[in-house]
């Protein structure tokens, strides 16, 4: 049992693993200035595979689900990550992303009956500060609309991956159809937001269409599925202590790949973060995950649910 739940946790992570890679995939293979259209690419192709492949669409109630889950988890949450890493000084969006599972277990006390623990708190404030020792910079001022902004990100995101746990999945219906039915309505969200602010696709050649299709597959049809699916069988306090792996992985790839430079303060801090994540893996006493089965059309399983936050975004450039 042990075995099994720690493979499930370690698959879980990769998700926000890969959301690590984005931001550099985005400044070296893609098109400059275009995160809307990024997003709009990641979300609606990955979902429409997903739907090619298990040939199931919602029914009844669940399609106004699907569509408010997609809108939360996707649609919302990309355009609002944007602007708020546009408008706001270096890594700071990633700084307010970081107390998302503060708001998740908040949310789990109000929506799942889950109550709060001291440990959870403290460890989520640790999680949180040791984020910003990553990623923060002391450049510029704070934007209003900015703040606003990321906060916003982070609340709908919050706010969908709790209600994906209180109504679970339809009966007979698997993450991967979840996962897709999500994608889809949110892609399907963006794509007016993307081409009213920002125009025609922009031209692509071989380079930018191996971006393009390593963030769809890889980044969001596969992460999104291994992230539903950790939602669906594992605890608040594994799961939404696996979001600071994002920024941390950020900060590596810039290490390794980018040629940038980590500070002994960033060590600190990455050290920090990382210590959170493996103690939120830590339950109080063993449990049984909870099923996330919808077995009926108007309620759904109820339990824990964790929060993904976004990739570090260095020098306040955006994490598509």
């Amino acid at each position: 049992m042990a075995a099994n739940r720690a493979t499930l946790i370690a698959l879980t992570a990769l998700a926000p693993v890969s959301w690590g890679t984005t931001y550099a995939v985005t400044t070296e293979f893609l098109p400059p200035d275009r995160p809307l259209f990024t997003g709009l690419v990641r979300a609606l192709p990955a979902g429409l595979v997903l739907l090619a492949l298990v040939r199931v669409l919602p029914r009844g109630a669940w399609w106004w689900k699907a569509t408010v889950l997609g809108a939360l988890n996707i649609g919302a949450f990309f355009p609002l990550l944007f602007l708020s890493a546009y408008r706001l000084p270096g890594g700071m969006a990633a700084v307010v992303g970081s107390v998302g599972p503060l708001l998740v277990v908040g949310l789990s006390a109000l929506l799942l009956g889950q109550r709060p623990t001291v440990r959870n708190v403290i460890t989520g404030a640790v999680a949180a500060f040791g984020v910003s020792l990553v990623v923060l910079r002391a450049v510029g001022a704070l934007d209003v609309p900015g703040v606003v902004a990321a906060l916003a990100s982070t609340a709908s995101m919050s706010t969908g991956t709790v209600l994906t746990k209180r109504w679970g999945r339809p009966e007979g219906v698997g993450p991967l159809a979840l996962t897709g039915w999500q994608l889809t309505a949110g892609g399907l969200l963006i794509a007016p937001v993307a081409f009213l602010a920002e125009g025609a696709p922009p031209a692509l050649d071989a380079t930018a269409v191996g971006g393009y299709l390593y963030l769809a597959l890889a980044n969001t049809a596969i992460a999104y599925w291994l992230w539903f699916r950790g939602i669906g069988r594992l605890t608040a306090t594994q799961v939404t202590f696996l979001g600071p792996l994002s920024p941390l992985t950020a900060a590596l790839v810039g290490w390794a790949a980018l040629g940038e430079t980590l500070t002994p303060l960033q060590l600190a801090g990455m050290a920090l973060a990382f210590g959170a994540t493996v103690a939120g893996q830590i339950t109080a006493r063993p449990s049984t995950p909870a099923p996330d089965i919808d077995r009926s059309s108007g309620s759904g399983a109820r339990g824990d649910a964790p929060h993904p936050t976004g990739a570090a975004v260095p020098a306040g450039r955006p994490r598509s």
